[in-house]
């Protein structure tokens, strides 16, 4: 019992960190500068599908830093750069 309980403790702890730390390292982290880069990417892309989920998802970016939510954050400014490279 105690060692389920141990790896219960461990899947959580890693569960937690996991998110934040993809979100930190996603594109280098979500900063205005970042922003920006991806920005200049998507406005150098042809217009088209791929160009509209860009725009949408580097706007979730936005917001999202706006609203403190950095994993989030990074979510949506990696999935605009994948777009950018058209993944």
């Amino acid at each position: 019992m105690t060692k389920l309980l141990g790896v219960i403790a461990i899947a959580v702890i890693a569960l937690a960190v996991t998110p934040a730390q993809a979100a930190k390292h996603a594109m280098g982290g979500c900063s205005a500068g970042n922003l920006e880069k991806t920005e200049t990417a998507i406005e150098a892309m042809p217009d088209g599908d791929g160009k509209v989920v860009a725009q949408k998802e580097i706007a979730s970016a936005q917001d999202s830093l706006l609203n403190g939510k950095m994993g989030a954050c990074g979510m949506h400014l990696n999935k605009a750069m994948n777009a950018t490279m058209g993944k």
